[in-house]
């Protein structure tokens, strides 16, 4: 119902945005968000907004505005994200760092992030607001804490957990949960946070937080599994960029000394430069090592944690889609 027509819907609802009303306000900031759009991707923070506002109250109208916000968020946090690893190519094209330089992007990255944040305040009532603010906190916080954990190979499971839990999950769950509360606000006479409380908020929210965390760890062991081709940027950019990823701390603890030499080797200061057979080293490594089977069952576990929180909900056709989404999560060949 929604995964075949909503992400044409909400192409169009982001694109009247950005060409009809950011572009007005400020149109090289415009360009450089419709080039990112334009590269194309899953859309699937919108989709689930979509999914999860359909699943919490059948009765209430679609809000692609509100799911096409989410995607901008999103757009800002990877505008970002380019800076601060100083990519060159995002979904297959060159970045937005790389064509415009590391000011200009951050500008717009916080521009970005404000526009959207004025239009959600003057759109929305209490909790959305709070709950879109917490996240954008807790996201730099992941952020700031995966900077500090750079090539920190006695990093732990849990610390990993948290880092991408603020850093990517939380997103997840917030576009579920704002969904979820706007479209019960349609039917419904309590406001304010205690809608946060209600079951199927909760239930969504849960999910967005199990799903998130899959899908980041599936993001990492594409890293190493996977082809440039295949990830629209090079292979092993965690690796380069010195990120402790799952694969790698499993592999570890298994006592893999070829993978903790060749990190050692990768990760030591002295050796910055052109590191590609470090980083092909290491990738070789991981890929026979126990890190990366490891690192799959961890995925299958936040799945199976995801739809534990989908039962909670009535049956419906968007709890179904919200299902089939989370076997999406067990593909890593692309």
């Amino acid at each position: 119902m929604i995964s075949s027509s909503s992400r044409s819907v909400i192409h169009d609802v982001v694109e009247q945005f950005v060409r009809e009303e950011l572009s007005l306000e400020n149109a090289q900031i415009a360009g450089a968000v419709w080039a990112m759009l334009d590269a194309g991707g899953k859309e699937l923070r919108p989709r689930m907004t979509l999914l999860a506002a359909a699943a919490a109250n059948p009765a209430a109208p679609p809000d692609p505005v509100l799911a096409s916000y989410m995607e901008l968020i999103h757009v800002a946090t990877l505008i970002h994200d380019d800076v601060v690893d100083n990519a060159d190519v995002r979904r297959g094209k060159i970045s937005t760092n790389n064509v415009h330089g590391n000011r200009f992007s951050v500008l717009a990255g916080d521009y970005l992030f404000s526009w959207v944040f004025k239009k959600v305040t003057l759109g929305y009532d209490n909790p959305v607001p709070t709950i879109l603010s917490s996240m954008l906190s807790e996201i730099c916080n992941g952020e700031v804490r995966q900077l500090r954990a750079a090539g920190n190979l006695a990093l732990t499971r849990n610390q990993y957990f948290e880092i991408i839990g603020k850093k990517t999950a939380e997103l997840f769950a917030s576009c579920a949960e704002v969904g979820a509360i706007v479209a019960l606000q349609h039917t419904t006479a309590a406001s304010g946070s205690v809608l946060r409380e209600h079951p199927s908020v909760r239930a969504l929210r849960d999910f967005g937080l199990a799903f998130g965390t899959a899908f980041q760890i599936r993001d990492d062991l594409l890293d190493v599994v996977a082809s440039d081709a295949a990830l629209g940027k090079p292979a092993g950019s965690d690796l380069r960029d010195r990120k402790v990823t799952l694969p790698l701390i499993i592999a570890l603890e298994q006592g893999d000394e070829r993978v903790r030499a060749a990190a050692q080797d990768l990760f030591d200061p002295a050796k910055a430069g052109d590191n590609r057979a470090l980083i092909v080293e290491l990738i070789a490594g991981l890929r026979t090592s126990g890190g990366i089977h490891g690192a799959k069952q961890v995925v299958e576990h936040f799945e199976s944690e995801a739809r534990d929180a989908l039962r909670r909900l009535p049956p419906s056709p968007a709890a179904s889609e919200l299902e089939a989404l989370t076997h999406t999560l067990s593909e890593y060949s692309s």
